[in-house]
């Protein structure tokens, strides 16, 4: 199962006037894994950045200047994310921008259908609690001490670990980064102890006397062929 983890910086708050998005990050998880296939893209919006973005992401209007405009990058960011469901936090936001942006170069929208919110499932899984992304790492423990400032991509990447603490957690037993030797499951551990005399179940007298007389009663057994 392929899933894509995604996630958009922008202008603004509204693409209805005149907001656009400036940075796509993707992350590609496979059953529930990061695969190490990113996708990230800077992008020049053709218009100003206002004061209160360039303090959200940092990106400023002369940094993306050199940057393609979405029209020339949407065939590339389409073929990596595929079919397949979205995994996007305030979904639809991003959704949003996206269908904006694909609409403004002459394609058709992204099926909302396809996005799967981690913000509602995390109010469900943690009621009144904060559900924003730096809320959720903090109540993981997953490392988002470089995280200064939003960007596509490092948002992408904590959100893939936020998903799949929020889906249940990562597996026992899975081969991980830093582990030294071959993932071993928890049921493979145990049976690795003490081996046990193989115990034999040969039927007794009376069970092959039973079956023998249900044989006879038979029309061509396959048992005696």
């Amino acid at each position: 199962m392929r899933e894509i983890v995604l996630d958009t910086e922008t202008t603004g708050l509204n693409p209805k006037t005149g907001d656009r998005v400036v940075e796509i990050g993707c992350v590609e998880l496979v059953n529930h894994l990061p695969t190490g296939q990113t996708y990230h893209q800077y992008i020049n919006p053709q218009r100003d950045m206002p004061e209160e973005a360039f303090r959200v992401h940092g990106l400023s209007q002369e940094f993306l200047a050199d940057f393609p405009v979405f029209a020339d990058v949407a065939a590339a960011f389409l073929d990596f994310i595929g079919d397949d469901p979205l995994i996007i936090h305030n979904a639809q936001f991003d959704m949003g921008f996206l269908n904006a942006e694909l609409t403004l170069c002459g394609r058709p929208p992204l099926s909302p259908e396809r996005a799967v919110d981690t913000v509602p499932l995390a109010r469900r899984k943690f009621p009144g609690a904060q559900a924003n992304l730096d809320a959720l790492c903090r109540r993981f423990n997953i490392d988002n001490t470089n995280r200064t400032l939003h960007g596509a991509l490092l948002d992408s990447q904590l959100l893939a670990e936020v998903y799949l603490e929020l889906i249940g957690g990562r597996q026992p037993g899975l081969l991980i980064e830093g582990h030294k030797g071959p993932a071993v499951s928890q049921d493979a551990q145990a049976a690795s102890g003490p081996a046990r005399t193989a115990r034999h179940f040969a039927p007794s007298a009376e069970e092959l006397a039973a079956h023998a007389e249900f044989l006879g009663k038979l029309k061509e057994p396959i048992w005696l062929r």
